[in-house]
């Protein structure tokens, strides 16, 4: 009898609650032991979250836009203050930026609506905030002092601005 009319045993151990594929040998490959793909049955309960989750945050991934700037920012920062702590006194001008803009635009365009101006101003302090945060950050730390807080309470104007913003037009 040759081997290859002989039938050999199968003695792969399947973990329970699994369903085994077996691919024959292939051709040419008269050593080679033959394949065997193991495959779940259903997902684990943590896959399942995970998969979930996953698939929420991608659906909501333009509305949660502020909050994923802001979890980039903190530790860029870290690392700008890490590498280069001087950074944050180049950074540092930055903050006057959307003053500049709010008196170029108030110029140029003059609201005719107080509302308008309103969200001019609040846009100009949410900016001058967020960049004078992200100077002192890399100059100091983002865990120093008011620094934390300061990201937080930024980070919640941000996204509720955000979320008023983009249901109103």
């Amino acid at each position: 009898m040759s081997s290859r009319t002989r039938s050999r045993a199968r003695t792969a151990k399947v973990p329970a609650g699994a369903t085994t594929v077996r691919i024959p040998r292939q051709r040419g490959r008269r050593s080679a032991q033959p394949f065997i793909v193991v495959v779940p049955e259903r997902p684990s309960l943590t896959a399942r979250f995970a998969g979930f989750l996953g698939e929420l945050l991608w659906d909501h991934r333009r509305a949660l836009a502020p909050l994923g700037v802001a979890l980039a920012a903190f530790p860029v920062t870290a690392l700008l203050h890490v590498l280069a702590w001087w950074s944050g006194l180049l950074l540092a001008p930055l903050a006057a930026g959307p003053l500049g803009w709010l008196l170029i635009t108030q110029r140029r365009r003059p609201a005719a609506d107080r509302g308008v101006l309103g969200w001019r101003i609040g846009l100009t302090l949410l900016a001058t905030a967020t960049t004078a945060w992200l100077a002192l950050a890399a100059a100091f730390g983002p865990l120093a002092g008011p620094l934390e807080l300061l990201w937080l309470l930024t980070l919640i104007t941000a996204q509720t601005a955000w979320l008023v913003i983009r249901r109103t037009h």
